[in-house]
């Protein structure tokens, strides 16, 4: 696709990195994602106390071609839309949430580099290869300092989610520069310049013991001026859509409009949508196998109790599903929609994408909880996955950007013309 809007049309970059698979399609991926669910559910225990997923199989991951989903062709991605990337986390996460939370942070940052930073810039971080991989810690928890060749970096990013096979480190910081306000503003460090603590994994944490939420720390590295771009209200204000993105402009898609509103929380949902598949799967072995409490000569899945439960967990976890994928529609639909009349994503429409996913991160939630109590006190027990399940869509409910309630103030002061009182809105 082409822009039109705004006298953005261009002819199509030429390719500068060949495909590792030109005939790759979205089935193949998911596919892919599917035949991993045994291996992935084996080996649970193993990437709990590692913190991450195994080396192996992240080079799995790097032959199934799961880092590269939005990357751009021009770089030797696949550029598929964002529904193909999430719709493929959602089965890695059936899998194991946990390593489905590592990969899906670790994986889909991609897209945030192809739609904000320059092309030199992208050449540069996509290299020789196009193997990519980073997470972004989106608090501004270090700093940027102006110095002879680009900017000193200084910084301590807990909860790196996606860390331990990075390629590179996004951190967002504060830009110092003598006598102005401070800038909020994105960094892109290279691994070899940042140091990943060793602060995940085992019991060190509830949940989501898998998903490489490790500190990172950068001491001085120094990097390009090009390597650093604004970051102003999560590139929510309209007025910064009017000439596109260094994105648009230079892969002529809209998908690198790059609003991350609603896509950053996709990252979430989608593998709370996984563990909810997870859980029912786990619940439907449980009352396969045992018998009713009351009534020793009924199986529990013959039993109306069971019945009823993983009837509304299966309905409910479908909704929940189409809401992600519905939003994830949505996002392209409103970049199309700049791309053929010049209309920008308004605020509102940002905070409302994230809003109705946390509608559907808190209904896959609940499909869990509910999946565990009635399963009953047997899976509770250390080791058991529905108990896994449930410490892992724990954590994210305790997710800053996982507060329905809160976030909802946002949605209606930006509805009703109010000021939003959001950092930087």
């Amino acid at each position: 696709m082409h822009l039109t809007a705004l006298g953005h049309a261009k002819a199509a970059p030429k390719v500068s990195l060949p495909l590792p698979e030109p005939g790759l399609t979205p089935g193949e991926l998911i596919r892919r994602a599917v035949s991993l669910r045994p291996m992935l559910r084996d080996r649970q225990a193993e990437h709990e106390e590692l913190g991450t997923y195994a080396p192996d199989l992240h080079d799995t991951f790097e032959q199934m071609g799961f880092y590269r989903i939005t990357q751009p062709r021009m770089f030797g991605g696949y550029e598929f839309p964002p529904a193909v990337f999430f719709r493929t986390m959602v089965e890695v996460s059936r899998g194991d949430p946990g390593v489905g939370w590592c990969l899906t942070l670790a994986a889909s940052h991609a897209f945030l580099i192809a739609s904000h930073w320059p092309e030199r810039a992208q050449a540069e971080f996509f290299g020789e290869t196009g193997h990519f991989v980073a997470p972004h810690r989106a608090l501004p928890l270090g700093t940027a300092t102006p110095v002879p060749g680009g900017y000193r970096i200084e910084g301590r990013w807990n909860y790196s989610s996606g860390v331990p096979h990075a390629t590179h480190f996004i951190g967002t910081a504060m830009l110092q520069r003598g006598g102005e306000p401070p800038e909020s503003v994105l960094v892109v460090v290279p691994r070899g310049e940042f140091t990943i603590v060793k602060d995940w994994g085992g019991d060190e944490i509830l949940g989501m013991r898998s998903s490489g939420s490790n500190t990172v720390v950068v001491e001085g590295a120094v990097i390009p001026t090009h390597h650093v771009v604004p970051f102003n209200a999560q590139f929510c204000r309209p007025e910064e859509m009017a000439e596109g993105t260094p994105g648009t402009r230079l892969h002529g898609n809209p998908m690198y409009l790059g609003r991350i509103m609603g896509l950053y929380h996709a990252s979430l949902v989608s593998v709370i949508v996984g563990a909810a598949w997870a859980a029912i799967d786990e619940y439907e072995a449980i009352i396969g196998r045992f018998k009713v409490p009351t009534d020793p000569n009924t199986l529990r899945a013959d039993h109306h109790d069971a019945q009823r439960v993983i009837g509304l967990a299966l309905s409910r976890t479908d909704a929940a599903e189409a809401i992600l994928l519905r939003t994830l529609d949505r996002y392209m639909e409103l970049c199309e929609r700049w791309a053929a009349e010049g209309t920008p994503i308004s605020v509102e429409e940002n905070l409302r994408l994230r809003a109705v996913l946390q509608q559907a991160g808190a209904m896959a939630s609940d499909v869990v909880e509910s999946l565990l109590r009635s399963a009953g006190a047997m899976t509770t027990k250390k080791g058991n996955r529905l108990q896994r399940y449930f410490r892992d869509v724990t954590m994210y409910r305790t997710h800053s950007s996982a507060q329905p309630e809160e976030f909802a103030t946002f949605v209606g002061r930006a509805h009703l013309g109010r000021p939003i009182g959001m950092r930087g809105l």
